[in-house]
């Protein structure tokens, strides 16, 4: 979450309508409450609802929001069961072991939908999303690879690294940096825009806990080579006896490749993917606040990190960085899982590859824009000014979309490729075609005026557009 400092400067009271709800009986009916102090008094619970209703407003619009991956529609079904289930706390598994249930179907169903080799001996557990998830996946590398080097460690002159692309998500960045983990991060380089296996493999020594594949890179949307990547460490074992294991960040593309990709081998077919993770609340279709991580065996998660407390009632072993959290979410993708199956999920998914691509089409036929990607592999598709466009850069272009209530992420590439900026955009369940159209229609509209420009006039490229994950 956002980290916030405290606002000394702002110190203007709220605004009140006298038109909103009753009088309250101890203030009077306008008196503004503050913003950034408690109350002295109550208020009506009609007045206080408008008054979070109206700041809401200057919100942006989420299905316009094409920079999250995050799901921005369900049924109203899912809505319902969210509802019911808000006040259930997903840790205490002994008061409502059906909820519990639920949450241990889906890490089965998940087992099966990525190839464990025995589904029920998989173990796993859902998270509030991909970054605790991955920081766990990240804590059971470093356990294994501590034992397997008890001898060494901890001591002073022994750290531990973790190798992975420069293109990860910064939830990898904080495990090294939380965890003090070395990060040995392999560049982007020309036209490669993630992880080059042998390069990764070069990368690798007595010390490393593991590498990190992306299943679907949060800057273009390319999936990383993990059959590559699990190879090269192969021939790394053969040539020096380093066994590596590898951890498959499949936040977005872990509920893609299954349905649209089935041939594409990346999962627990490949006995070294150790573990797995996914966003249930980007491409799982689940409102936010729901992960997944999965490990292949019980071998794989040290038993020293599961956890089980009785003060709850119960003995139920956890495994988080979390206590209590909503159990909400876990059954919105038990439903969702339930709802949709195999084909449903495959008509879904497909739906909306098909629109990315036929998106990325109609810009580049623009004629001002060269694409990175297309939108074959993740339903995303990032592109940039084309060599000939002086006038306006990427980050012009992602304001004045922002002027018609698109949200568009500009940003820069990370080394070696820093000179690369570019737009991405995100195409999710509910992004239909329908919107798809009015998107083109309002760049097409705007592309006149950005060729009138003398330069690129976006002078504060962080105020400009933020990059959203």
């Amino acid at each position: 979450m956002a980290l916030h400092e405290g606002s000394a400067q702002d110190t203007k009271p709220l605004s009140v309508n006298p038109f909103f709800g009753e009088a309250n009986p101890v203030a009077g009916m306008t008196d503004a409450p503050p913003k950034h102090r408690l109350p002295d008094d109550p208020m009506p619970p009609s007045t206080a609802y408008q008054l979070v209703h109206d700041e809401l407003m200057l919100d942006g619009n989420s299905r316009l929001n094409l920079a999250t991956f995050v799901t921005t529609w369900m049924e109203p079904q899912a809505g319902v069961l969210m509802a019911e289930c808000r006040d259930k706390n997903m840790i205490d598994k002994d008061e409502y072991p059906r909820t519990a249930e639920l949450e241990r179907r889906c890490v089965s169903m998940l087992a099966d939908l990525w190839n464990a080799p025995d589904p029920a001996a998989a173990v796993g557990c859902s998270t509030t999303g991909s970054s605790e998830a991955c920081m766990l996946a990240g804590l059971a590398m470093k356990r294994r690879w501590a034992q397997r080097n008890a001898d060494r460690y901890p001591a002073h002159d022994v750290r531990p690294n973790l190798v992975m692309g420069v293109n990860v998500q910064v939830c990898w960045e904080k495990f090294c940096n939380f965890w003090e983990v070395e990060a040995r991060t392999v560049p982007m380089e020309g036209d490669r825009y993630h992880l080059d296996p042998r390069a990764a493999a070069d990368l690798c020594d007595e010390n490393t806990i593991g590498v990190v594949g992306i299943l679907g890179s949060t800057f273009d949307g390319s999936y990383e080579p993990i059959a590559d990547l699990c190879a090269a460490l192969d021939a790394l074992q053969e040539r020096t006896g380093l066994d590596v294991p590898v951890h498959v960040d499949g936040a977005s593309g872990a509920m893609i490749a299954p349905f649209l990709d089935p041939d594409l081998v990346w999962d627990f077919r490949l006995p070294r993917v150790a573990s797995v993770n996914t966003s249930g609340h980007k491409y799982g279709l689940v409102y936010p606040g729901v992960g997944w991580a999965l490990w292949r065996d019980k071998d794989a998660l040290p038993e020293e990190l599961v956890f089980r407390v009785n003060y709850l009632g119960g003995d139920m072993p956890t495994f988080a960085l979390n206590f209590s959290r909503p159990g909400a979410q876990v059954v919105a993708q038990y439903y969702t899982l339930l709802r949709l199956g195999r084909e449903g999920f495959r008509a879904v998914q497909q739906s909306t590859r098909d629109v990315a691509r036929s998106l990325a089409g109609r810009v580049e036929d623009l004629g001002d824009f060269r694409l990175l990607t297309r939108g074959d592999e993740l339903p995303v598709f990032a592109f940039t000014t084309a060599d000939g466009v002086t006038s306006y850069d990427v980050f012009d272009v992602a304001r004045r979309l922002r002027e018609n209530g698109w949200l568009v992420p500009a940003y820069t590439f990370p080394p070696n490729r820093e000179d690369l900026s570019v737009v991405r955009v995100v195409c999710r369940n509910g992004f239909s075609q329908d919107l798809a159209d009015l998107f083109i229609e309002d760049l097409s509209r705007l592309l006149p005026e950005l060729r009138r420009q003398p330069h690129p006039l976006t002078r504060d490229k962080d105020a400009a557009t933020g990059f959203h994950h």
